[in-house]
């Protein structure tokens, strides 16, 4: 396989709703209950998310696997987790504390660094929650058309079974925290994910458009989406609020730079708000490729990363960008921040972890 097919692959697996490996909703039940299996390749294959806990290295990827590590990228290993299915995202607000998700409706939490996980839901939970919630709200106001079709969608989700992924999780504190997923998932706990609360009814995103990131920007909570969808936390109304990007792909991730918010997706196409979602200006990110994931490294100093390995780095805020010259490029699914001058990038090989000011 070529390079740059290797690498669409990668991010197919990350950016496409798409049917999991288990095929078969009788399947899906095994995988929800079955504990990852330990492999010793498991850091050494595609991996599709990576964070910063403390000063470990948590990164996430298919069958349940995680890893760990605690000399910025020299060795792994493997977590204890609860269940077999594909994770796509991984997010820390403390060195201790963490939240997982993926295929499934799955939430996974850690007490511990990332070293063991417990199960807080999976799509059969989210199903019946969802459903509860709109049902309830709908008694209350059975003339809402947006109710109504919200309730239909509900019910078909529960009749297919636990096959939505989330694909981001972002929490504020260790309490506090949302889940975004296919079709317009939206989750929201206030109590360490002892209980969740549905928020499907809570965005505007009436074509139930699949949500890829949710990130902070600019000291307001944003999500990103496919067809252009940006999304942007009204806290008074306790509500997400379209903020209309000229622009109708895929908006796969949400950047923090500062003054203002980045949202980034497909063809390396980025675009740039410093108030608050009103108006956008399009950048020229140097990236040819679907930007994976963005990441901020000092302030005002940003680095996007593209699905082929390509990365580049702003240091004004992300007006202007230039590329970080490497020695090879491999395929990416994800970035983050290192730490102590580093990057961690995800991709078909596990994580790379890279100083891209270090001499070459």
């Amino acid at each position: 396989m070529s390079s740059a097919k290797l690498a669409a692959a990668v991010c197919a697996v990350v950016l496409v709703s798409c049917a999991h490996a288990a095929a078969t909703t009788g399947l899906l039940g095994d995988v929800l209950d079955r504990p990852a299996l330990k492999s010793p390749i498991a850091a050494k294959k595609l991996l599709l998310s990576v964070a910063l806990a403390g000063d470990r290295l948590v990164a996430v990827g298919p069958r349940g696997h995680i890893v760990v590590s605690t000399d910025a990228g020299a060795t792994w290993q493997q977590s204890e987790v609860p269940v077999s299915s594909d994770l796509t995202a991984v997010h820390f607000p403390s060195p201790k504390t963490g939240w997982a998700v993926g295929h499934d409706g799955v939430v996974l939490a850690t007490k511990d660094g990332g070293t063991t996980w417990t199960k807080q839901l999976d799509g059969r939970d989210v199903n019946e929650l969802v459903l509860a919630d709109i049902l309830a709200k709908l008694a209350a106001d059975p003339e809402s058309t947006l109710l109504q079709g919200l309730a239909a969608e509900a019910e078909r989700n529960k009749e297919q079974g636990p096959d939505k992924p989330f694909l981001d999780v972002w929490f504020e504190d260790d309490t506090t925290g949302f889940v975004v997923g296919a079709y317009g998932l939206l989750l929201r706990t206030t109590d360490g994910g002892q209980t969740w609360q549905s928020w499907f009814d809570r965005a505007d995103n009436p074509r139930l458009m699949s949500l890829y990131s949710i990130r902070p920007a600019a000291g307001t909570l944003y999500i990103a989406g496919e067809a252009g969808t940006v999304l942007r936390l009204d806290p008074a109304a306790e509500r997400f609020v379209a903020v209309p990007v000229d622009y109708a792909g895929s908006m796969f991730g949400v950047t923090d730079a500062g003054d203002a918010v980045l949202v980034h997706g497909l063809r390396g196409n980025a675009f740039r708000s410093a108030d608050g979602g009103a108006t956008w200006t399009k950048l020229d990110t140097k990236l040819p490729a679907a930007i994976v994931g963005g990441t901020t490294v000092a302030p005002r100093t940003i680095v996007l990363a593209d699905q082929g390995g390509r990365l580049a780095v702003s240091k004004d805020g992300g007006l202007n960008f230039s590329l970080i010259p490497m020695q090879r490029h491999v395929p990416l699914t994800s970035i983050a921040n290192a730490g102590a001058g580093r990057l961690a990038g995800t991709g078909p090989f596990g994580v790379m972890v890279v100083a891209p000011d270090a001499p070459r």
